[in-house]
């Protein structure tokens, strides 16, 4: 099936690896079948995975040109329902067997997912699912080239001075709190200057699958921080703060000593 879409969604559709995590995801899911909710459902590709499998799809889009696309893509079928609609500002009066919630980035820093989820959760029956199933995100000294927090892209350069260490897991089915604050102590690997921090997400797609960077799911991040020099197998202590939902001009982060 080919799909009208947005510039932005088309990059998304061009993910392959991305698409194949969440087609399998949905292929597994074997709980009742009544109700799905797609939130953010873009061009409407995985609610077009999931209508052979539930009797009802009720996908919210708040872009209006994104929506405008789904209902194209979609208009063949009537099980699925597309709404364009904040999730805070939609009128739920059903409960679903599942949600799925494909907004995904580093950390959930620059989306709102769990804001979103925290709220939608309240429309999931007891014995719901979600897809995803949380995330992990992990952490690494780096030296970097650049002075401003940035993806890693194509153009980011950097030397890596620790091995990935998990900071943070979160598992959607519970209430989590969008304010990040710890101190985090991090054994560096070898010798050198550091000036920053890598953060990398991987998604739980459920209890079988995970999902590491893609293209366009979770590109890890990279933050700086004031030059430090480090020797092997030294603990490095860093408080890092963040708001998940408020974006990346909620990141703070500092070199905490004696913790």
């Amino acid at each position: 099936m080919k799909f009208k879409t947005t510039p932005y969604h088309s990059d998304l559709l061009k993910d392959k690896d991305r698409l194949a995590g969440f087609y399998n995801a949905i292929l597994e899911y074997d709980s009742n079948k009544e109700l799905a909710y797609d939130l953010g459902c873009g061009s409407g590709v995985l609610s077009y995975f999931l209508s052979p499998y539930f009797e009802e799809i009720i996908s919210l889009e708040v872009s209006f040109k994104a929506s405008q696309c789904a209902r194209e893509n979609l208009s063949g079928f009537s099980n699925i329902e597309v709404v364009n609609r904040d999730v805070f500002s939609y009128d739920f009066t059903k409960k679903a067997d599942l949600i799925v919630c494909e907004m995904m980035d580093t950390a959930l820093i620059d989306e709102e997912q769990i804001p979103v989820l925290n709220h939608a959760k309240n429309f999931l029956k007891e014995n719901g699912t979600i897809i995803p199933k949380g995330i992990i995100n992990t952490i690494e000294l780096v030296n970097l080239e650049r002075d401003n927090i940035h993806w890693d892209e194509d153009d980011a350069n950097y030397e890596v001075f620790s091995h990935p260490q998990v900071y943070s897991e979160l598992n959607f089915s519970d209430d989590i709190d969008p304010d990040f604050e710890e101190v985090i102590s991090i054994e560096a690997s070898k010798d050198g200057i550091v000036n920053g921090v890598k953060i990398t997400t991987f998604t739980l797609l459920n209890d079988n699958m995970i999902c590491g960077p893609t293209p366009m799911l979770n590109p890890p991040l990279l933050i700086p921080l004031d030059e430090k020099s480090v020797n092997s197998n030294q603990f490095i202590n860093v408080k890092l703060k963040y708001s998940m939902g408020k974006g990346i001009e909620s990141i703070k982060i500092e070199y905490v000593e004696g913790e």
